[in-house]
């Protein structure tokens, strides 16, 4: 799964063509790591229609502070350039594509 950063975000997010999942993630966090395969299989399975990428809180703080992020995981659907969807904790990758249904 592709990491970003505050200096590539806006070109491979926000100028993304297909809807991009970021997880908003840290190194510290049980939930963060328990997400890991979920969202490697999603990425895999669902390549042709939705981005996956990985976003680590503690190393870049400036896209973290302006989505107001402030738990780990937080899960946020861009598209066309906008967060259109955020969610907050680790859940089941059934639970995960439920709440993406309508993004997709």
């Amino acid at each position: 799964m592709a990491e970003v950063t505050d200096a590539d975000f806006e070109a491979e997010v926000i100028g993304a063509e297909l809807p991009v999942l970021v997880e908003f993630t840290a190194d510290w966090c049980p939930p963060c790591r328990q997400m890991a395969p979920v969202l490697s299989s999603l990425a895999a399975e669902e390549s042709d229609r939705l981005k996956v990428v990985q976003l680590n809180v503690d190393t870049n703080p400036l896209t973290t502070n302006a989505y107001r992020v402030l738990s780990m995981p937080t899960f946020m659907v861009f598209r066309g350039g906008e967060p259109v969807r955020s969610m907050v904790g680790a859940r089941p990758k059934r639970r995960l594509l439920e709440e993406l249904s309508d993004v997709l």
